[in-house]
């Protein structure tokens, strides 16, 4: 996850992302309070502070200062602490594409682009049948966040353009967003989406897709699931220090909201609704009242005890 750190000044200059690490996971156990706490008397609140699934902390500093100030504490916590650099938010990536430089092999290619800050090569290859091709396209890592917009190899001035990976696809359950090792889904058959066997043993004539449900095998770049990754991973290009979670929620939240809907309803959670019938009776409209006075009320308890002296004229002649 990270690298080891050597020479502290120098490293402080650029380094922004560190990773802490305390022994048998002690961070994972301890208070968010505690942490914090612990931060601010090193060199003061980072820029940002994440918890990695591994139970580590990652820190994003805000100047060479602040960075310096966490590489020097040899504990934390009173224990023991491990700060290295986070191995791949503080370079970059970017691809080249130059037919002249197709019969050059990678160990050329990357001495003679060192001293622009490349410290990794790696040309793309396609798959032809049984065999691999090589392309003219090659893969550039380098040493800082910063993508040079060309590069000068030999004599030739190469355009660098953002290298975007493809998304990840299981090859387990054929979803997107993580990989093989990680599914906790059932194998499922990249061409027809059954459960019930691999897809070398896969007899179904028409193809089904089980991200889009559309007629193709998961593995086509026609999918439109398949776009949509691909946007999740040009954004997370583009900002570094982002999960894939959050760059999916940013692009598509009414899609998140969506599968927590299903999520919810396959857990088998009802909620209680009104019936129609009772909300379609007719009620009569309400009479307004006149407000009560004390006034009203001895009105009401005189009439109530005045005796009734009015006769009719049938009584009368009576009497």
């Amino acid at each position: 996850m990270g690298s080891l750190i050597t020479d502290i000044d120098k490293i402080s200059e650029t380094a922004r992302f560190l990773i802490i690490s305390l022994p048998n996971e002690q961070l994972s156990k301890t208070s968010p309070f505690a942490i914090e706490k612990a931060l601010q008397g090193i060199g003061g609140s980072p820029k940002s502070v994440k918890k990695l699934k591994s139970g580590d902390l990652l820190i994003e500093t805000s100047s060479a200062i602040q960075t310096k100030s966490f590489l020097l504490p040899k504990t934390f916590l009173n224990n023991p602490v491990k700060i290295t650099l986070h191995r791949t938010l503080h370079s970059s990536r970017g691809v080249i594409s130059e037919p002249q430089l197709l019969h050059s092999p990678e160990p050329e290619i990357l001495e003679g682009l060192s001293s622009q800050g490349v410290i990794e090569v790696r040309r793309i290859n396609i798959k032809r049948g049984a065999s691999f091709i090589a392309t003219k396209h090659i893969v550039l890592t380098f040493n800082t966040t910063h993508l040079p917009s060309h590069i000068k190899a030999g004599y030739l001035r190469c355009k660098v353009r953002p290298y975007i990976p493809n998304p990840i696809r299981c090859y387990n359950c054929q979803r997107f967003g993580h990989s093989k090792a990680a599914c906790r889904g059932k194998q499922t058959c990249f061409r027809c989406a059954s459960v019930d066997h691999i897809a070398s043993d896969c007899n179904s004539i028409e193809p089904h897709c089980i991200n889009c449900d559309q007629p193709h095998p998961a593995d086509s770049k026609d999918c439109p699931q398949r776009k949509k990754e691909k946007q999740i991973q040009e954004l997370r290009t583009k900002k570094k220090n982002i999960s894939y979670f959050e760059a999916k929620n940013i692009l598509f939240p009414q899609q998140n909201n969506n599968s927590y809907t299903k999520a919810v309803k396959s857990s088998g959670f009802q909620s209680t609704q009104t019936d129609e019938k009772i909300t379609k009776v007719v009620v009569p409209p309400l009479v307004k009242l006149k407000p009560v006075t004390v006034r009203s009320l001895r009105a009401q308890k005189a009439s109530a005890e005045k005796p009734n002296v009015s006769l009719t004229k049938d009584q009368s002649t009576q009497e």
